[in-house]
């Protein structure tokens, strides 16, 4: 059995797989790209078998998806992929209109978590196609992916709030905003295939981590951007889904429930460390 397997198409994700796109190693699976929220939809159709997801999608739909171990996309402190940019300061946001991009589940939820509870604003939100020519209008937009880290190169710094750091400051945990997972129903009636396919992109990962001039000259070729950005910016990512990352996962789901996102906890975390066991 192939999988089809999805791929977010963001830079970000270069550092687990380079190693394809270098031909340096190979991947079991059919890999199609496109952005989180689209990943998220084409899993639970059942039009892919495995995927990186958002991490709200993941714990929205934890009875449907198997959380895979070792691998998630998120940040110790400062994430430079997803902020806000507001020329009113978050906690001057209640009762205003909020933009946010269509791409991600994760990062609109994570900024409701730390308008709500951190900051006692509740806006409104609207969902926009084109954020960065929303946030150029002057209204208070979340961005994210690339469109986030083109936000921090041309607007003033005082107007764009990196989520990542104001979810570290405020709880400190790290942020996960995606996470591998599988069908349950597929993994459930033949599991050895989505090993072969965890086993690929964990070996890519280590791949990466001992050829950066060749995942930085990629990430180049894919979107030039200034001398050493890169290399500062995967360096404030954080791919392996190891305990501190675990914890930020299970501190951002038990804000979700406060906030109404989802009725109750995902059962566990603990799935994680056990479903590819063996």
């Amino acid at each position: 059995m192939t999988l089809r397997c999805g791929r977010i198409k963001y830079t970000n994700d270069l550092p687990i797989y380079a190693a394809f796109d270098a031909g340096a190693i190979g991947y079991p699976g059919v890999l199609h790209a496109d952005v989180p929220a689209r990943l998220n939809a084409m899993l639970l159709r059942g039009e892919l078998d495995m995927s990186p997801v958002s991490a709200f999608a993941w714990a929205a739909k934890a009875e449907r998806l198997v959380l895979l171990p070792d691998l998630c996309i998120g940040a110790r402190d400062e994430v430079v992929s997803v902020v806000l940019v507001s020329e009113k300061p978050p906690a001057r946001l209640d009762g205003a209109r909020v933009y946010v991009s269509e791409e991600s589940a994760s990062g609109r939820y994570l900024l409701r978590i730390l308008l709500e509870r951190r900051y006692g604003a509740r806006p409104s939100y609207a969902d926009e196609r084109d954020p960065f020519a929303r946030a150029s209008a002057g209204d208070p937009t979340l961005l994210i992916g690339d469109a986030a880290i083109d936000a921090i190169e041309r607007f003033p710094a005082e107007i764009v709030y990196d989520l990542g750091r104001l979810w570290h400051e405020w709880s400190g945990h790290q942020t996960v905003f995606a996470v591998w997972a599988a069908r349950r129903d597929a993994y459930d009636s033949d599991p050895a295939p989505f090993h072969a396919c965890m086993h690929a992109l964990t070996d890519a990962y280590t791949w990466s981590r001992s050829h950066s001039v060749e995942v930085v000259g990629l990430a180049q070729r894919t979107i030039p951007r200034p001398a050493g950005f890169y290399e500062s910016y995967y360096g404030k990512l954080n791919f392996m889904f190891h305990a501190a990352a675990r914890n930020g996962l299970a501190a951002y789901c038990r804000e979700l429930v406060k906030i109404g996102a989802i009725a109750e906890l995902p059962a566990p975390m603990r799935e994680a460390a056990s479903v590819l066991a063996g």
